[in-house]
């Protein structure tokens, strides 16, 4: 990142982060400034890589993913080849929304979208246990959603 983002900048994320849907003109209208200001900074702020992407949040129920389970996970060794195989293999796992390593209790903590227990049950046994140096997973199955993907405060 070249620049450091000014006030226009940082309204530009704002909007665009509660609505990736706004138009460069309306965009343009609501930060006041021209739309080929507002269309040179937003493809700025995306090139510096201060906007990594825009997509649509999908409701997970509708499509039949409806239970979220929080998964953390230890791995048997604390080396970075151990740390590297599994998230290798973490990232080919489409069911799996959000891999973090942490510090704490456990290596890895992953968020997980399923239909059900049954589809939880067959995928911790069929696939999250045979991921490379797991020693030992502990399941949090969601009961409420309070705050999911909050956009960030700045």
């Amino acid at each position: 990142m070249n620049q450091t983002l000014d006030k226009t900048d940082l309204k530009i994320l704002r909007h665009l982060q509660r609505d990736g849907r706004l138009n460069n003109a309306d965009l343009a209208e609501m930060i006041n400034v021209s739309p080929a200001t507002c269309h040179r900074r937003t493809q700025r702020l995306f090139n510096e890589g201060f906007i990594s992407s825009v997509r649509a949040t999908i409701e997970p129920e509708p499509v039949g993913h409806g239970a979220l389970v929080m998964v953390g996970v230890v791995l048997d060794r604390s080396t970075k080849e151990s740390f590297r195989d599994f998230e290798e293999a973490v990232l080919k796992l489409p069911f799996v929304l959000d891999c973090h390593l942490t510090a704490g209790d456990f290596d890895y903590l992953l968020k997980i979208r399923v239909r059900d227990l049954k589809d939880f049950s067959k995928l911790h046994g069929d696939r999250l246990l045979g991921l490379p140096g797991v020693r030992q997973t502990r399941t949090f199955f969601v009961m409420k959603e309070v705050i999911d993907n909050a956009p960030l405060d700045f």
